[in-house]
């Protein structure tokens, strides 16, 4: 029994070793963020203790400013022995994935007087292997990097050496065709992705700045040399004044197919299009090219003449899914709007109906908008999209009135109600729905995971007259959209407490069988105690960017907006364990293994636009070994309903006797 009981041992340590790697950033080239590790399960999870932690030292090393518009959004990888991530200042990092100790760095000199237009962030980096190059010859294996201003740079894998035959000093200079605003109005913020001997890269472009804002272009790359292969616009150009549709998200590749899958963005300015008539084909759209020559294979477009920044937000997930006559190739595109399209991978074409349906009308003065929108039929919305209007949320009278007068004030229609100078409401929100994060697919199950965001914005229409000199209220984003007869305004509608208005949960997790067309279940993820006054652990779900990562395990992983990385069951959606980070980990988990151990990785950094905590860890998690402890924060396994942490029982009393106070204040001024 003994001798067997070894050799299932060492049968699982070898499978667990011979599936370890996490060489792409969604996991796989498909981006399907689903490993077959299965060490962990939902019967062990509450036995996950923190292995390490490494600090990148930005906090240190960088001025307050600069961390104050920093976004800790990257995955990292397991290639060639090391964990390889970049900060979001593109300095790349390698660790001892077993010790989180550093092997490596390598710093692309950015500028601290640089000011990119989407704040300092990277998403990731990308893995190469030269099939041509001696296994250990100089850059054979190599890590590509787009950055914040612009380049893309070629890293030796083992070293962090450039190489030197990659453009000039291992470095390729984007060029962005006009002149630019300034320097940080393009920039790049999600990994390449290289196939066939090619780099592929998108860009992201400040949103809402002008009509003629650079052009959305994807540029492709020999992967040895860095010569130019080919370029691709998203938009044809007759008869539109517009720019962007760029792709700023995670691309997807199909090696064998010789495809590259595009999520593009809307054209500028995001919230008028009266100078771009039309649908503005291959904008909001999953386009399909071939990955030697750009040629384009096929398009689906999720929004017609998008005006509310419902952009593609996510890698499209490549999927094999058995719909009843038989195993098909997929794409899977969640979306802000929170539909799920499924599409041919081979044709585009939608593997079930897309029916159009009559949206609102009556937009801004010069505003054509399109009549109908594509609507899925098969697949359900993740979420419910309608607001209902009667029903604010508050956890006071006073914030609850607060929000019933925001909501009551704004134009809203339903979906895709257009914006207004009334100010219109958008639910969901700008940020989804489904965002950068993407879903995840468990191609043993067919089962995908989505996290989701739900909560409401305001977008108002400035006439051109009264912008001239607009000052927006603190805490407004304000885009000049010039060249439009409309600046705009854009907030968060919540109350003075800054929670948002519509009822929770604000964030959660769905799981639904594709094949079906049914959602099994969904799951609030993260709490209000790293958000909310004093404290005070509310299970509202908070919004959620960033995705998850789904294991054979049975298991479920993912960040929120407070510092806790959760594990949820597979099967039931039911919270299985919270591992508490230093601040928020807004970044999609990984996972690898080593010496038969199982680990579980997240960037733990926070999210500058989202008002968290700042910081600059990643942090790994593996189940406990003998004599070892899981602490209280790891153990703590959510109830039902809300909750106070210890240490916020004090400032929960605090809380309750200041409401008190403001309610007696405003009877004293009403008697008065």
């Amino acid at each position: 029994m003994r001798r067997l009981l070894a050799i299932v041992v060492m049968a699982m340590a070898a499978m667990i070793s011979s599936s370890s790697a996490w060489e792409h950033w969604g996991g796989d080239a498909g981006g399907t963020r689903f490993s077959p590790l299965s060490q962990i399960t939902p019967g062990n999870v509450t036995r996950l203790v923190e292995a390490w932690r490494f600090h990148t030292g930005d906090l240190i090393a960088r001025p307050p400013a600069l961390m104050r518009r920093s976004k800790f959004e990257a995955t990292p990888l397991l290639v060639d022995g090391n964990l390889i991530f970049c900060t979001p200042f593109n300095e790349v990092v390698a660790l001892n994935p077993a010790t989180g100790r550093e092997r490596w760095r390598t710093d692309p000199g950015i500028s601290a007087d640089f000011k990119p237009g989407n704040r300092w962030v990277c998403r990731g980096v990308t893995h190469w292997r030269d099939e041509r190059a001696e296994a250990n010859a100089a850059c054979a294996s190599r890590i590509v990097m787009g950055t914040n201003d612009a380049r893309v740079i070629a890293l030796d894998a083992k070293t962090g050496e450039r190489c030197a035959g990659f453009g000039q000093h291992g470095e390729v200079r984007l060029d962005p065709g006009m002149p630019l605003d300034y320097a940080g109005e393009f920039q790049v913020t999600s990994p390449p992705v290289v196939a066939r001997d090619t780099i592929v890269i998108g860009s992201a472009i400040a949103d809402n700045r002008r009509v003629d804002a650079p052009r959305g272009i994807v540029r492709a790359f020999d992967a040895r040399s860095g010569e130019p292969r080919w370029t691709w616009d998203p938009l044809v150009h007759d008869g539109i004044d517009a720019g962007h549709a760029n792709v700023w998200a995670p691309m997807s590749v199909d090696a064998e197919r010789g495809l590259v899958f595009l999520p593009t963005s809307s054209p500028s300015p995001d919230f008028y299009g009266g100078r771009r008539p039309g649908d503005n084909a291959h904008a909001n759209s999953v386009v399909a090219l071939k990955v030697e020559t750009g040629e384009v294979a096929w398009a689906f477009q999720i929004v017609y003449h998008d005006v509310w920044d419902y952009d593609v937000p996510a890698q499209p997930t490549l999927a094999r899914i058995d719909i009843g006559d038989g195993a098909r190739d997929v794409v899977i595109q969640g979306t802000k709007t929170g539909f799920v399209f499924v599409l041919d991978r081979d044709t585009g074409k939608p593997v079930w109906p897309v029916e159009e349906r009559p949206v609102p009308q009556s937009g801004a003065p010069g505003e054509r908008l399109s009549p109908t929108q594509p609507f899925p039929t098969h697949v359900p919305p993740l979420f419910s999209q309608h607001l209902d209007l009667d029903k604010p949320f508050g956890v006071t009278f006073w914030d609850r009135n607060a929000c019933a007068e925001q909501l009551k004030t704004g134009r809203y229609d339903g979906l895709f109600t257009p914006p207004s100078t009334q100010g219109t409401l958008l639910f969901p929100m700008t940020g989804g729905g489904v965002n950068w994060g993407g879903v995840a697919y468990d191609p043993v199950r067919q089962i995908m995971f989505a996290n989701t965001s739900r909560a409401v914005h305001r977008v108002t229409l400035i006439p051109r007259a009264q912008a001239q000199n607009y000052k927006p209220p603190s805490g407004t984003d304000f885009g000049p959209q010039r060249g439009a007869p409309f600046a705009m305004t854009r907030t968060l509608v919540a109350s003075p407490l800054g929670m948002p208005c519509n009822p929770p949960p604000w964030g959660a997790m769905v799981a639904v069988d594709l094949k079906a067309g049914k959602i099994l279940w969904e799951s609030k993820v993260g709490t209000t105690e790293d958000i909310a006054p004093f404290g005070i652990a509310l299970k509202t779900g908070t919004p959620l960017l960033s995705g998850v990562l789904a294991t054979a395990g049975g298991v479920i992983f993912t960040g929120a907006m407070d510092a806790y990385l959760r594990a949820f069951d597979a099967a039931s959606g039911k919270e299985l364990w919270q591992g508490r980070l230093p601040v928020p980990g807004v970044a999609n988990p990984m996972t690898y293994a080593i010496d038969g151990e199982q680990y579980v990785v997240i960037g733990a950094g926070g999210h500058s636009e989202s008002g968290t905590s700042i910081g600059d860890s990643v942090v790994a998690f593996r189940l406990a070994r003998e004599g070892e402890a899981p602490s209280w924060w790891s153990r703590y396994v959510d109830r039902p309903g809300g909750r106070l942490r210890a240490g916020s029982v004090a400032g929960g009393a605090l809380f309750v006797l200041l409401l008190i106070g403001i309610v007696q204040i405003r009877r004293a001024r009403r008697m008065g």
